[in-house]
């Protein structure tokens, strides 16, 4: 194939029907006939000479060298449509629904100066969270379930930098929002809170651990077992308000990000202590999916994330430091 020969056109079908994965569906985005989709993909296949989609009883799937060659074709695209279509999301006069995946502590953090964004703009954004129940969202993002996710996503993190180094270029992007370190939260007046927490005293008390999962083994257990210690998780719950509800209720301890204790909303009834073993840091990221790289209104939700986790994390500072 010789690249003069191939019309662009079908390049716009081919990353359509990559991120739809779906004949009818990709017909209905691009305003085109199911027909006429099927046509294009009949004559991108002759141009390339071979096949990039084998049809399943639920839809197409990307052959290997497609999935090769979409991070490339969805980045081309995004340059031209910036370079030919440069108008930017007018939030004032276009009504735009965002989906954004996010815990309940970070949706705490975030959604206020979000919003106060979305109020001194006058933007006729809306805004659907949709809860995050895993620490790897990457198919919500690929199935077009979410816009964004937000959270700490340590193994997605470590798959994208792997990607990278291997050369290729990922699917889902990344931008670190801010970073926070976990700290041991009890009551105040927990028989702890007045002593120092020692490595045995923290093993022999009870515990709750936040668990999107359900799983009574976290981070914490996990850095226990380096040190051939263990604790006892009496309690797992999915959310840090019930966590922060729980723990200010009883003589049961727990592990947070530090920024998380204010979103809990018991910030008066609960004190932090410096964890008696290491421990990583927490590290918040937004993912998207690299199909919105260039749309107007992906584009302009970004900015406003970044910007309200900017302010959060002032805002926490100010409240640690008053």
């Amino acid at each position: 194939m010789k690249f003069r020969h191939l019309d662009l056109n079908l390049l716009k079908v081919f990353d359509a029907l990559m991120a739809e994965r779906n004949l009818t569906r990709t017909a209905e985005r691009l305003a085109m006939t199911q027909p006429a989709v099927s046509h294009a993909l009949k004559r991108l296949r002759e141009s390339l000479g071979e096949e990039l989609f084998v049809r399943q009883a639920f839809g197409m799937k990307p052959t290997p060298h497609a999935e090769t060659l979409w991070p490339e074709v969805r980045t081309i695209l995004a340059r031209l449509e910036a370079l030919f279509d440069p108008g930017t999301y007018e939030a004032t006069e276009q009504e735009h629904t965002f989906r954004i995946a996010m815990a309940d502590a970070t949706a705490a953090l975030i959604l206020p100066p979000l919003v106060a964004q979305l109020e001194e703009l006058q933007a006729l954004a809306n805004v659907h969270v949709l809860p995050l129940t895993t620490r790897d969202p990457r198919d919500m993002l690929e199935q077009g379930d979410a816009d964004f996710a937000l959270g700490y996503f340590p193994g997605v993190t470590a798959a994208l930098q792997m990607q990278g180094m291997q050369g290729n270029s990922p699917r889902i992007r990344q931008h670190r929002l801010y970073e926070s370190s976990y700290v041991c939260v009890m009551r105040k007046d927990h028989p702890l809170a007045s002593v120092e927490l020692t490595l045995d005293r923290f093993c022999a008390a009870q515990h709750l651990l936040v668990s999107f999962s359900g799983r009574a083994h976290g981070f914490v257990d996990e850095a226990l077992t380096a040190l051939q210690r263990k604790r006892r998780v009496m309690l797992t719950v999915n959310q840090f308000f019930t966590a922060g509800r729980v723990v200010s209720n009883s003589d049961l301890l727990t592990v947070l990000p530090s920024t998380f204790i204010e979103a809990t909303g018991y910030r008066s009834r609960l004190i932090e202590k410096r964890l008696p073993m290491p421990l990583h840091t927490v590290e918040v990221d937004m993912l998207w999916h690299l199909r919105s790289e260039g749309r107007g209104p992906e584009s302009w939700m970004r900015e406003r994330l970044i910007e309200a986790a900017r302010r959060a994390k002032a805002e926490s500072a100010a409240t640690i430091a008053g």
